[in-house]
């Protein structure tokens, strides 16, 4: 009876250990992802915009998109926009071509709505045409944007963020929204993409830099302020290097950086000052992320300073594709707007399957909320046929000053969908609230060497 009972237990252990993700230590598989994304590299070839201008246009639009095909025709090579200041509409990029900005480079993006032709592009986690994101690129491969210069989107609330434009527009039936009511309306009836073209004075602000179904990326050394809408929304792309990035910007949406449905992303020693999310990670929105169902997976983050914005790193709300093995490390936190340092969302009409979130070594000054946020009911949906499901959660060596919650966690009542978070070897000091975490619809909470307040929790 011994021996016949001892195949089983050991197959069941077999089998748990093959199909559990990370098995053994996390943080050595993230050194096995860090491997796998390497930075594209160029020929020395090098084009420069001024030599393709041709003197009368108040715009370098042309030359710098003329540059950008003929580097990309001749074998790819370095795009150089020279010291100075340069007025420009969208860029589009082209594989093999790095767009290298000069020290003292400024390129300033017209706010002419009319010279943003509409692309094929995401808004929120639905599929639509809308205007071209200031820099775009549709599958492309081995694409960069370097250099120290300056990226100027020239957002203002008498631009982009005027109040007639966001909130005032006329629908077709004669009533008065917002710029998204008819892209949520496409979602919600499922209108076919031909018939989500958003256009002229009708289009939604843009994305920053937006690219869509690319792979081998490279961010690196510049600076970003004054964006329309997100700052930089890679979308069904691989193999992602943002590096030494300055993003700067606090217009109404404007996330640092949302990979979508992206796997083999590398975030590292960018600086985020935003007026969203800092870092937010998607997948899709409720059908047409369940269209696609294609998760964000093996993200890394790591030395980076979030000085403001909403939540340090969010994970949602639009992740109906799932999301999975994501590091965060060795990080500075501290503004009494984050009202969240790591923050997951979704609701019932989104679902999605969070899992394998990793977290360490983070210098918490200040923050509003919570240190760990999740939301399962966003935008107070309490109902509907797909439940979000958090689970494996590791937060680890976490240093905070001032918070009013250690965890915020808005579940349901009559189930757990978020479970297994582990916490460890972490202190919390200036717990502003009486009961330390807010938890709803939780489950195995663990805590190892950890303090509140100084005490032991």
């Amino acid at each position: 009876m011994k021996k016949f009972t001892f195949i089983p237990l050991v197959f069941i252990l077999m089998t748990f250990l093959a199909t559990t993700t990370f098995a053994g230590n996390p943080w050595r598989q993230m050194k096995k992802v860090e491997k796998s994304i390497v930075a594209p590299k160029f020929p020395k070839r090098y084009f420069v915009v001024t030599d393709y201008y041709n003197g009368t246009d108040s715009l370098f639009t042309d030359a710098i998109n003329e540059a950008i095909a003929d580097c990309s025709m001749k074998g790819g090579g370095y795009v150089i926009v020279p010291n100075g200041t340069f007025h420009t509409a969208a860029i589009h990029m082209r594989s093999n071509v790095n767009l290298h900005l000069n020290d003292e480079a400024r390129l300033i993006f017209t706010t002419d709505y009319r010279l943003y032709k509409p692309v094929i592009t995401r808004i929120e986690g639905i599929d639509c045409y809308n205007l071209s994101p200031l820099i775009y690129a549709y599958g492309a491969e081995n694409i960069a944007v370097t250099g120290k210069g300056v990226l100027d989107g020239q957002s203002t609330f008498s631009t982009w963020l005027e109040e007639n434009r966001l909130w005032k527009v006329q629908l077709p039936d004669g009533t008065i929204g917002n710029e998204k009511s008819l892209l949520n309306k496409a979602l919600e009836e499922q209108w076919p993409i031909e018939k989500r073209a958003f256009t002229g004075e009708k289009g939604m602000r843009p994305q920053f830099i937006h690219f869509y179904k690319c792979k081998n990326i490279l961010l690196q050394d510049f600076t970003i302020n004054r964006s329309p809408f997100w700052l930089i929304h890679p979308l069904m792309s691989e193999n992602i290097t943002l590096r030494r990035l300055h993003l700067d910007s606090h217009g109404y949406n404007n996330d640092g950086c949302d990979p979508e449905s992206c796997r083999n992303v590398l975030i590292e020693d960018c600086y985020f000052d935003t007026g969203d999310d800092c870092i937010a990670i998607k997948s899709g929105k409720d059908d047409d992320g369940r269209k696609w169902m294609i998760p964000s997976e093996n993200i890394i983050i790591r030395n980076c300073v979030m000085r403001d914005g909403h939540a340090a790193m969010a994970i949602g709300s639009e992740i109906t594709g799932g999301c999975s093995n994501v590091w965060v490390e060795n990080c500075q936190m501290d503004s009494p707007n984050l009202v969240r340092i790591i923050r997951i969302k979704s609701n019932p009409n989104r679902g999605g399957e969070v899992k394998n979130i990793y977290v360490r070594n983070l210098d918490v000054g200040v923050c509003d909320l919570a240190i760990l946020g999740i939301e399962l009911k966003y935008w107070k949906v309490e109902t509907g046929q797909y439940y979000p499901y958090f689970h494996n959660i590791h937060l680890e060596n976490i240093t905070s000053h001032k918070s009013r919650y250690l965890l915020h966690i808005d579940g349901f009542e009559d189930r757990i969908q978020a479970k297994d978070i582990f916490i460890k070897n972490c202190q919390f000091e200036g717990v502003t609230e009486q009961e330390v975490n807010h938890v709803i619809g939780a489950g195995n909470i663990q805590y190892k060497n950890v303090t509140v307040n100084g005490r032991g929790f």
